[in-house]
């Protein structure tokens, strides 16, 4: 398949996916908000979030290993495709372990310093202990879904996490009829779930990728290859660590300060956000492995365009859904929720505002990965997300409101997003100027069109409940008006006519 076609293809199946389960996860989470209780639902959301600080490192697996197997397979190396994958399997392997033994035996520490009830601390250790071997379980499942997006099978990851999303749907149901304390129900049911993922991605690549297979031979298992992914890795992890420190250190923060109800608020904000995330997600994932792939070619150039196109396609798509949720989120959030926490608004609004602004730049983040220069860009990149839990923690101790310190982390996102602009400069040659035409400045008007017409349907609208159901499809019709008119060029309105009509041509 043509590779601009497979990676419109591989968007669509995405952005499929990412409406399904944006309805499937918001409803479940209503569903599980309810039936546990605020105070549940926060120890669940805490706990989750102490322990996924290392599931981070998984993603980091993900990334590295993906980068160099989309990478060999641009250079039509298969021999080290399957190198690397054997290795990186190994790695993961005795990483799941490693990390498995160390949360195990500081368990009891970690669990007595969060400000959780005595009452509720049996439970929440029972909870550790599940996301204790859910992480591992994603750990091992890492490099096949690395192989999965390196030969760019979307199509097959979209389908296994709309089924993940129905699954949870049907564990929040079943919560209704369980008699038991449903806080540990719903950890085991969320640890079976991802064990069904783990099959359904391990048995399809074994069954699918050549390269996949390797023999037990003391020459498949090499120390250069476990350099290169344990050194990229590495900073990798300190990337997405420092990010989940922003996230989860705002977390114990605030647990710390206001008890676990505020983290119930929060935790329903990252459950927004998350699901939002998937439209971005759609089009990093349907990108990324060519932008290795143009990397490992040798087209730098090309490698830079596809880049500009992931940054400017993410950020149009995150506008136009994102700038309308933002506008009606209170009425959203009264529908959704029968009691919504205190706080929550502001957390749905600054995180999604934060994630929006990280997208304007976000595909010079694939680029530089796919350069491989990756130490000095983690280090000026994340170290400010990791130097704002400090800073939001002495504000709080001093008073400082919420709201103020929610602020700093969407101006902390906002400097990292500028500050990749001068750094790919410097490093792959991108043409500054190039960028900001082809990518930032057509964007700019596609903002300002979807909050005004927010603005408008606002206060045209009679303020009732479900005023949200007219004003952000509008709002969104308007977007996408923009985005086909103004944002997107005539090379690229006229390539994506071209794709439709072949597709309308070969079904008649």
């Amino acid at each position: 398949m043509n590779p601009t076609k497979r990676i419109i293809v591989n968007t669509i199946a995405q952005y499929v996916k990412a409406i399904i389960n944006i309805g499937l996860s918001l409803y479940s989470t209503r569903l599980v908000l309810e039936i546990l209780n605020e105070d549940n639902y926060g120890i669940y959301a805490l706990v989750a979030g102490v322990v996924g600080i290392l599931g981070y490192l998984t993603n980091a697996l993900v990334v590295t290993t993906q980068r160099y197997l989309s990478f060999y397979h641009g250079a039509g190396e298969i021999h080290n495709v399957r190198k690397m994958f054997a290795n990186s399997l190994l790695l993961h392997l005795a990483i799941g372990a490693l990390i498995g033994l160390i949360l195990f035996c500081i368990k009891s520490f970690v669990m007595h310093e969060l400000n959780i009830e005595t009452a509720r601390l049996q439970a929440a250790m029972f909870v550790f202990d599940i996301t204790v071997l859910m992480l591992i379980i994603t750990i091992l499942t890492s490099p096949f879904k690395a192989l999965l997006v390196a030969r760019e099978n979307i199509v097959y990851i979209s389908i296994v996490e709309v089924f993940d999303g129905v699954l949870r749907l049907l564990l929040a149901f079943s919560l209704f009829f369980i008699g038991t304390d449903k806080l540990i129900v719903y950890a085991i049911g969320m640890g079976i779930i991802l064990a069904i993922n783990f099959v359904a991605y391990v048995a399809y690549v074994l069954l699918c990728y050549e390269e996949s297979h390797f023999k037990l031979r003391k020459e498949t298992f090499d120390m250069e290859s476990q350099k290169k992914l344990l050194g990229f890795a590495g900073w990798t992890t300190y990337g997405m660590i420092s990010t989940v420190c922003q996230t989860q250190g705002t977390s114990i923060a605030l647990n710390h300060f206001f008890g676990t109800a505020i983290n119930a608020a929060y935790g329903l904000a990252s459950q927004v956000n998350g699901a939002i995330r998937f439209v971005s997600t759609s089009v990093l994932n349907a990108m990324n492995p060519q932008i290795m792939k143009e990397e490992g070619n040798g087209d730098r150039q090309r490698m830079l365009a596809l880049a500009g196109k992931e940054s400017k396609f993410s950020t149009a798509l995150m506008m136009i859904l994102a700038i309308p949720m933002m506008a009606e989120m209170p009425a959203i959030l009264e529908f959704w929720l029968k009691s919504v926490p205190q706080y929550t608004c502001l957390f749905c609004r600054a995180l999604l505002l934060a994630f929006l602004i990280d997208q304007f730049t976000l595909g010079l983040h694939a680029a530089n990965q796919a350069t491989g220069v990756i130490r000095t860009y983690s280090l000026l990149m994340f170290t400010p997300k990791i130097l704002y839990v400090f800073v939001a923690w002495a504000m709080l101790s001093y008073g400082c409101k919420v709201s103020t310190v929610m602020l700093l982390y969407v101006f902390v996102e906002l400097a990292v997003a500028i500050g990749r602009i001068p750094f790919l400069h410097y490093t792959a040659d991108l043409n500054v100027s190039q960028f900001m035409h082809s990518v930032i400045y057509p964007l700019i008007p596609l903002g300002l069109v979807v909050s005004v017409a927010c603005l408008l349907m606002i206060g045209i609208l009679p303020a009732t409940p479900l005023r949200f159901l007219i004003s952000i499809p509008v709002a969104i019709a308007i977007g996408i008006l923009v985005f086909w008119r103004r944002t997107l060029t005539t090379e690229e309105r006229s390539y994506v006519n071209n794709i439709i009509r072949s597709r309308l041509c070969n079904r008649q």
